[in-house]
């Protein structure tokens, strides 16, 4: 069987790299449909301090990205120190205010932009919608329009790349303790979930959820270093992609394939398949008028938001969050601060049922 330096010498790093982001992403894809993984659902069981599955599915995923990640890191399996996360200047006051922007927007469009795509592939056209909204206004944010208020934004408040901009190198702890600091999450997130109904979709697709973030950096940087060509070593995001992909359908000559091409193809591939398997293919459309502007103005949100805060929910929150990186943690509060206080104004509705039994738990059901 030829070893990934030959098949990059066969058929050229894009290829490769498109076709390990669509095998990634369909991964990723059919487990975040099964599991029903959505921060904008775990926000929302936070902020009414009900703490059921929708909370534990995303915690169980980003823990164990974060083990993941850093025992790659640890072992000296990955080397993520030229990753854009760490490597470039950031903006804390990016970070921050896209971080509590993308909050909002996803609780507005009830997902965040992987939420979006994933639900699309089962027939949601309201996510459909929200989801080129998003892409739209994010390419509109990196380069158009909207380019140079994000640049005012996020020069209001910077931090150098390198050290500074590591977590771990600015509490001088090493990746052992980032493993070990991973493996406590994990122990929370264990604890959150052994509240709730036991669901072995819940916890495989979590824990392959939060693999996908590891795999997508192992990926990346194996075949940076199979090639003489120059590889960005990077993890899952959307907001990137989403933009990538408008100007490749609008626009020629049309950027050079690579990782984020097969990226989204295969999300939407993994999700459809997850939503044909599970018999959950149905079309879903607006109830109203009002309904249709309120998901817009998310979309709107999310997209700007996503790209001055360097990512989304996945992009700047797990996979940013899973090398610890300083802006990510950032946003990522922003996110989880932004959400609960859109949730508190719009009111999203929250289904408790309660058992039958006094002792037996309390189940949150958020709509999807």
């Amino acid at each position: 069987m030829p070893d990934l330096a030959s098949l990059v010498d066969r058929f050229g790093t894009g290829l490769i790299l498109a076709v390990g982001g669509a095998l990634i992403g369909a991964l990723f894809g059919f487990l975040a449909f099964r599991s029903r993984f959505c921060l904008r659902a775990a926000v929302i069981e936070f902020w009414h301090a009900k703490f059921g599955e929708k909370l534990s599915v995303w915690l169980l995923a980003f823990s164990t990205a974060v083990v993941l990640v850093q025992a790659l890191v640890a072992l000296g399996w990955l080397d993520v120190s030229g990753a854009r996360q760490l490597a470039n200047r950031g903006s804390l006051s990016g970070s921050l205010i896209g971080g509590l922007l993308f909050g909002a927007g996803m609780i507005m469009t009830r997902g965040c932009a992987s939420r979006l795509l994933v639900l699309s592939a089962g027939g949601n056209l309201r996510a459909l919608l929200s989801g080129l909204v998003f892409a739209v206004t994010a390419q509109a944010a990196l380069s158009g329009a909207l380019a140079p208020l994000r640049l005012t934004l996020s020069g209001l408040w910077t931090v150098e790349g390198g050290a500074a901009r590591d977590l771990l190198a600015v509490m001088g702890i090493t990746p052992w303790a980032g493993l070990a600091l991973g493996f406590l999450w994990l122990a929370v997130a264990i604890g959150f979930g052994r509240r709730v109904a036991y669901k072995p979709w819940m916890w495989l697709g979590a824990m392959g959820t939060g693999l996908s973030v590891a795999l997508a950096w192992w990926f990346t940087y194996e075949v940076s270093q199979a090639g003489f060509d120059v590889v960005q070593v990077q993890g899952l995001t959307f907001s990137g992609p989403s933009a990538e992909w408008l100007m490749r359908v609008l626009s020629q000559p049309a950027p050079p394939i690579g990782f984020d091409f097969g990226l989204l193809p295969g999300v939407f591939a993994g999700a459809f398949l997850a939503a044909w398997r599970g018999g959950e293919l149905k079309i879903e459309g607006f109830s109203n008028g009002r309904s249709m502007a309120r998901y817009i103005c998310g979309a709107i949100a999310m997209g700007f938001g996503s790209m001055l805060a360097g990512g989304c929910a996945v992009g700047a929150g797990m996979t940013g969050g899973a090398i610890f990186s300083l802006t990510a943690w950032l946003a990522l509060l922003g996110m989880w601060v932004g959400g609960g206080l859109m949730e508190k104004l719009i009111g999203e509705p929250v289904h408790t049922t309660h058992a039958t039994s006094q002792k037996a738990p309390m189940v949150v059901q958020v709509a999807p």
